[in-house]
């Protein structure tokens, strides 16, 4: 079909810029008309029309004259939306997301976290595929059991493990004993 349609489009060619173009301006005239005699109160676009203008808009430089109901960036917005639906359904054609890893390779990952608690991910990744199986750095780290770290000390904890130090310590400078020299500010300049 696409051949043809190229053949056709030369042979028009071959006729000289002005017959073809007269020729693809008949054939455009001609389509809206049908259009509106299809149509009562408005003219309906079906998805064939949208795509011969299309179609037109890449073959003919001077198609934006024949335009009589539609306009020209009506056309470009058709052609950009076909593209965009396109693009869209070879996208959206598989599942989204990671592909879902068996239940026998997540437990292979925990158990070797838990076996080897100082391999990192790489290792458990270069081990993995010693075995056969492919799976990513960041995968490996989402199966890793849960690290459990020591709660850190609270204030409580704290002021309890210092209170002889803190007791010892004289917070308190009274006014008739001279700060020691080790401890005054020495100012610099005038």
């Amino acid at each position: 079909m696409l051949l043809r349609l190229c053949m056709l489009f030369a042979w028009l060619t071959s006729m000289g810029p002005t017959y073809a173009s007269a020729r693809l301006e008949n054939l455009a005239l001609r389509h809206q008309v049908m259009v509106y005699e299809q149509s009562v109160s408005r003219p309906k676009l079906r998805r064939t029309d949208r795509l011969l203008w299309v179609g037109l808009s890449r073959l003919w430089p001077s198609w934006k004259q024949a335009l009589e109901f539609v306009q020209p960036r009506t056309v470009l917005a058709w052609q950009k939306k076909r593209f965009r639906d396109y693009w869209r359904g070879l996208s959206q054609s598989g599942k989204p997301g990671r592909p879902i890893l068996s239940k026998e390779i997540r437990d292979l990952i925990r158990d070797m976290w838990r076996s080897n608690p100082t391999w990192g991910s790489p290792r458990i990744v270069g081990e993995l595929r010693k075995l056969g199986i492919t799976v990513s750095k960041s995968t490996v780290e989402k199966y890793r059991p849960p690290v459990r770290k020591p709660p850190s000390p609270t204030w409580k904890a704290f002021l309890n493990n210092h209170i002889k130090d803190i007791v010892a310590c004289d917070f308190f400078h009274r006014a008739d004993h001279p700060m020691p020299s080790a401890l005054r500010v020495h100012h610099v300049g005038s």
